[in-house]
């Protein structure tokens, strides 16, 4: 049975107007901010060592080297996912350009493209479906931060504005 509020697909993406030309930004989804992210860590880190210490005082107190050991693999794991919370892919189509901007941890580099010369081919399928943006001698994976139904919007709608 359905609720009284109607679920709305939540869109990706996208594109202004109806004309050739188009700005994206495709970033990642990150539910938790940096600083959320670390009050949360500081949380696990004191119950886990709080609990810890208690265990120590009573007795137990191997407990406390393997609750360190976890409070650091936490935070190495923290730490690694966060250098690319803020990854990211531009693409724009402006004055005969196809600009791609890719953001990945530290590096941002860009790759241009003739729009009469580059495709869109999809491959695969499922999960493992990856868009590509090809022309002669080259080709960039792009849309890697969408989820399936997305990707292939992207592909089709970016395959569209590419033929006008």
């Amino acid at each position: 049975m359905k609720g009284w509020i109607q679920e709305l697909p939540r869109q990706e993406f996208a594109f202004q107007g109806r004309g050739p030309g188009f700005s994206l930004l495709l970033k990642r989804n990150c539910s938790i901010s940096p600083a959320g992210l670390m009050w949360a860590y500081g949380a696990i880190a004191a119950v886990t060592l709080g609990v810890a210490a208690a265990f120590a005082v009573l007795g137990a107190w191997m407990v406390l080297p393997f609750a360190g050991i976890e409070v650091v693999a936490l935070g190495i794991a923290f730490a690694m996912n966060g250098r690319h919370a803020a990854d990211y892919e531009r693409i724009q189509l402006a004055g005969g350009r196809l600009l791609v901007e890719v953001c990945e941890s530290d590096s941002v580099r860009r790759h241009e493209f003739n729009p009469a010369r580059a495709s869109v081919m999809v491959a695969g399928a499922g999960h493992g479906m990856r868009i590509m943006l090809e022309s002669p001698g080259r080709s960039l994976e792009i849309g890697r931060h969408l989820h399936e139904r997305a990707r292939l919007e992207l592909a089709g709608e970016l395959n569209r504005r590419l033929r006008n």
